[in-house]
């Protein structure tokens, strides 16, 4: 079955461009998206993701090594003292 299961907000942030969201989705049961021993991820929107994941590797965070660069953007990942995966989004640039 590929239905979706979220929801689409609308985003209130003076910085965010016309037609901007937010995004809650819920994934199939058994995925691995959110690495082991997890069964859910926080998002959090960055301005520059190449310096927030450098600021957390000085601080000693677990940070993953892998960036994922697309048309959505720019995402990496950190996770937390507890082992709870967390992934920082970098919007694509308005330009």
């Amino acid at each position: 079955d590929e239905t979706w299961w979220g929801g689409i907000l609308p985003a209130r942030h003076p910085d965010d461009r016309a037609g901007a969201h937010t995004v809650w989705s819920a994934f199939a049961p058994d995925t691995t998206y959110f690495g082991p021993g997890n069964d859910v991820m926080i998002n959090f929107r960055v301005r520059d993701l190449d310096a927030m994941l450098a600021q957390l590797r000085a601080a000693g965070c677990a940070v993953d090594d892998r960036v994922e660069r697309s048309d959505f953007g720019a995402f990496g990942w950190v996770t937390d003292p507890e082992g709870r995966r967390i992934e920082l989004w970098q919007p694509p640039s308005q330009d």
